[in-house]
């Protein structure tokens, strides 16, 4: 393995060993909620719901990395609201975030039916556009699912009622990134670099996916689930499936 000056490559080291534990935490301590996740999602998909996803700043990059890819299912339907993307000024998304009142305007843009299940991702669940985002999807019936960190259940949220995004979910998931997120000491004074929370949410959704393909897969051979479109014929098998959803999935 090729070294830097001085011999090391500790912290990408540390930070590989801090990445195989908190996946093989998740494996040992968050499995049974993944399948009951599946179970749920097979459910659904039987009985032509959707699973939407949403989550802000980094947290909505789950939505893109589920949505209309290489062996993934295509009745996923994408939150997107742009103005908490970074790209469009990465502080104004943090303070949009944390602001009240803003996720039904967001919501009211797409149609979420009861046989739905809502996937919401925030790492720290204490900001109030998740937590709300939640709550409006569950007045519409859909069964919600959070992933997001236990390390911050006893900090104090922005929401005005105090409420983290695990107290208003139906179920939710421990993403298992400490509390800041970053993992790898790199000063002397305690600054930390090496996030956990993308890989081991990614991780975890790619996982519920999974499960219900599984379940499914025990009853048909025809998958719901997108081909490469950078291999042979790609295109042509996913014709069918833009064909049955493109009018369910908002974004395709």
């Amino acid at each position: 393995m090729k070294m830097l000056d001085g011999g090391t490559v500790m912290f990408a080291e540390e930070y590989y060993k801090n990445v195989h534990e908190s996946l093989k935490n998740i494996k040992e301590q968050e499995m049974d909620k993944i399948i009951t996740a599946g179970e749920k999602m097979a459910s659904t998909i039987k009985n032509n719901g959707l699973l939407h996803v949403f989550g802000c700043g980094h947290s909505h990059m789950v939505s893109e990395e589920l949505f209309y890819r290489a062996g993934g299912l295509a009745p996923i339907n994408p939150i997107f609201d742009t103005s908490t993307m970074l790209h469009e000024g990465a502080r104004r998304s943090s303070e949009i975030e944390r602001m009240s009142g803003h996720a039904k305007l967001t919501i009211d843009n797409y149609k979420i039916n009861p046989d739905d299940i809502f996937l919401i991702i925030s790492n720290s669940g204490i900001n109030s556009y998740p937590i709300e985002m939640a709550q409006e999807a569950k007045n519409r019936g859909a069964y919600v699912i959070g992933i997001t960190s236990e390390a911050y259940k006893n900090v104090t949220s922005r929401h005005p009622k105090n409420l983290h995004l695990m107290d208003v979910c139906d179920m939710y998931i421990d993403n298992h990134a400490g509390y800041g997120d970053a993992s790898v000491k790199v000063t002397e004074e305690g600054v930390k670099a090496g996030p956990l929370s993308s890989i081991n949410v990614f991780f975890i959704a790619n996982s519920i996916i999974l499960v219900a393909s599984e379940i499914l897969s025990k009853e048909s051979e025809n998958l719901p689930i997108f081909t490469s479109g950078n291999v042979p014929q790609g295109d042509i098998q996913n014709q069918k499936l833009l064909k049955n959803y493109k009018y369910k999935v908002k974004h395709l």
